[in-house]
């Protein structure tokens, strides 16, 4: 028997059992146990065809990466979040103390503000990547999530769309950070504190460090909106997602 009909039918019996009290590892558990079954009485029916696999996990996908992606797009999707929030480099922490010191904090705050809108104003353009990355994404990628961890289909999507959002970002990033004003801010705070006798004199690439943090903040969102439709069956918005997640009704 093939390995990829093995996981089919496993994933089909998933697909039976009730979600509201069971967590995603005892799914796989269960699955084991399934296995042993099929080896000792043969294999089960399954309601479940391969492209009804591979839709269904495309569609959690979909789902997860449109909400994370709206989520961050929204005013304080990053700047009251924080688990995401952008703050100023590690490099640039004698800065921000320094400046706070001198009665500045005001020009750090309206600086770490506008960086996060910046990156909030960007953020909607990540979604295009990562819908061609979830149609490319094969029935195997696709079993390997549904029985992976519960941030499987978040560490895929990294590994694929990663350098891709890093190229298309970063120019995104910078029009995002002129138009908020946070090139402005930058540049005001680090004339103030460059001008301070016997510093060192420090200005980090302001369009690489808040490119770097804004996707980073996005895979924290997306791996959030991943683990809900694992773990929570209301979050399962459409009947494939019921089917292929498995439902409490």
């Amino acid at each position: 028997m093939k390995k990829t009909t093995t996981l089919l039918l496993i994933a089909g019996t998933l697909c039976t059992m009730t979600a509201s009290a069971q967590s995603w590892k005892s799914w796989k558990k269960k699955a084991e146990d399934k296995t042993k079954e099929i080896k000792t009485n043969g294999l089960p029916s399954t309601g479940l065809s391969n492209e009804e696999v591979g839709a269904g996990l495309k569609e959690a996908l979909n789902q997860g990466v449109t909400k994370g992606v709206t989520q961050l797009h929204k005013k304080d999707g990053y700047f009251k979040d924080p688990q995401i929030k952008i703050p100023m480099p590690q490099e640039a922490k004698n800065v921000e103390e320094k400046l706070r010191a001198l009665g500045q904090g005001e020009k750090v705050d309206e600086a770490i503000e506008s960086m996060n809108r910046a990156a909030e104003d960007a953020a909607e353009g990540a979604k295009d990547i990562f819908v061609a990355a979830i149609k490319g994404m094969t029935l195997s990628d696709a079993m390997s999530i549904l029985k992976g961890e519960d941030d499987a289909a978040t560490q895929y999507l990294n590994k694929a769309t990663r350098e891709e959002l890093s190229k298309k970002f970063r120019p995104i990033i910078k029009v995002s950070l002129d138009k908020v004003g946070a090139t402005k801010h930058w540049n005001t705070l680090f004339k103030s504190y460059n001008k301070i006798p016997m510093v060192k004199k420090v200005n980090p690439d302001l369009e690489e460090y808040v490119t770097d943090k804004a996707l980073d903040g996005l895979f924290i969102q997306v791996a959030k909106e991943e683990l809900n439709i694992r773990k929570n069956p209301g979050a399962r918005a459409t009947d494939l997602l019921k089917k292929v997640f498995g439902s409490n009704n």
